[in-house]
């Protein structure tokens, strides 16, 4: 996960709304603290309290199988003024509580890796003890690496279908479309261009004309053309439902972890 941890301080810096002074990361080697500190200029830290003894904000960038050994390392040294921010996919506000304590302001958030290009998508949800103020606070700090949005929390775990996991999907879709073009004689790094520049401005297109991704569609399939001929096979052979199943698939996987 220090792929997000990583991507998320360079946007926070880039942002200035914190300054490097404020900013302190854990990593369990030494290789990664130097790592960190030469390209991100923080303060490191070898134990996770000595984070939760510095921040007020504090992000837990750890996979969800390390969580439970995370909060019991930190469960004692947490303010309670303090707001702690999960990003970790079926840690439900009630299972966090439980294990920090029921006095805790927890963020629970969902991130992708787009992020890394500071063009992430992040869902958000609080608990009770949380102010709209705070959330506000801790929403503009992810805004400084793409969107955030505040969802209820019974739609977190398909936050990660559609944002969180679906980049997968979206490189696979660039990869067969590059793979396609390189089998019609175009060079492979001029076919990867050519596709993800595809995706980039119809992803574009969705977000800056309000149009529905159906009547986009429309205006590029001509009465008896190429791409209504593209698009008829893309439905034969069911693009929409493995779409859809896989999603559906990816959110259950959530809720399970």
């Amino acid at each position: 996960m220090w792929k997000y941890g990583n991507s998320m301080i360079k946007g926070i810096l880039d942002s200035k709304n914190v300054s490097a002074e404020d900013i302190i990361a854990s990593a369990k080697t030494d290789k990664t603290r130097e790592k960190i500190q030469k390209e991100l200029k923080i303060a490191v830290a070898a134990h996770n309290w000595e984070v939760v003894d510095f921040a007020d904000v504090v992000f837990l960038a750890v996979k969800p199988q390390y969580y439970e050994e995370v909060i019991a390392e930190i469960k004692g040294d947490i303010r309670e003024n303090q707001i702690i921010v999960t990003i970790a996919p079926g840690k439900t506000l009630a299972w966090l509580a439980e294990k920090m304590g029921a006095n805790v302001k927890i963020i629970r958030t969902m991130p992708n890796t787009p992020a890394m290009v500071k063009e992430g998508m992040m869902g958000m949800c609080k608990n009770d003890l949380v102010t709209d103020e705070e959330l506000q606070q801790v929403k503009t700090i992810c805004e400084s690496f793409g969107k955030a949005e505040v969802v209820p929390e019974s739609l977190i775990d398909v936050v990660v279908g559609v944002s969180g996991s679906s980049p997968a999907y979206v490189f696979m879709f660039i990869e067969a479309m590059a793979d396609a073009a390189v089998a019609d004689g175009m060079p492979r790094a001029q076919a990867y261009k050519f596709a993800a520049q595809s995706v980039l401005g119809s992803a574009k297109m969705v977000l800056e004309t309000g149009k529905h991704p159906g009547e986009l569609k429309d205006m590029v399939c001509s009465p008896g053309g190429t791409t209504i001929e593209a698009v008829r096979i893309l439905e034969e052979k069911g693009m929409r439902s493995a779409v859809i199943e896989a999603s559906k698939a990816c959110v259950k996987k959530g809720r399970e972890m």
